[in-house]
């Protein structure tokens, strides 16, 4: 049986738990991921992972937060005024709001907090600052002919 390599499309199912055990992200109720070895869709440990697997395989690994979505910086958290925002806008916290750089590169944000004046966004990822513990299971390997 061959073992995934660079350049091959893989199927895989996955739950990814963050370091307290709670869950952020799941294949097992659906379709499998889909991506190929190489390509940069996905984080770069996840990719490596599944590097000399074979169909059926599983694996328990952790990519740590450096090599996943990065740092938390508490920079990316700004403090904005109501006014700032169209008047038929009123977010609530959860909600996420999209915003432009100077340089003219999107932001997405999420607010986290509000008050009658204010707004508070966070621009960090939502699991910037997180490692990512993962169980997968290569489901198929796809090679390039």
């Amino acid at each position: 049986m061959a073992n995934a390599q660079k350049g091959d499309k893989v199927f895989v199912h996955y739950v990814g738990k963050l370091d307290d055990g709670s869950v952020f992200d799941s294949s097992i109720n659906s379709n499998p991921l889909e991506f190929t070895i190489g390509d940069g869709s996905i984080i770069p440990g996840f990719e490596e992972a599944v590097i000399d697997l074979e169909e059926g395989q599983k694996k328990s690994f952790t990519v740590k937060s450096e090599d996943a979505y990065g740092p938390y910086y508490n920079e990316r958290v700004i403090v904005i005024n109501k006014s700032q925002l169209p008047p038929d806008l009123d977010p609530q916290a959860g909600d996420k709001l999209q915003g432009q750089q100077p340089d003219g590169s999107v932001v997405l944000f999420s607010v986290i907090d509000r008050n009658e004046d204010e707004i508070t966004l966070d621009g960090n990822h939502p699991l910037a600052g997180k490692n990512l513990n993962f169980e997968i299971e290569l489901v198929k390997i796809q090679q390039e002919s």
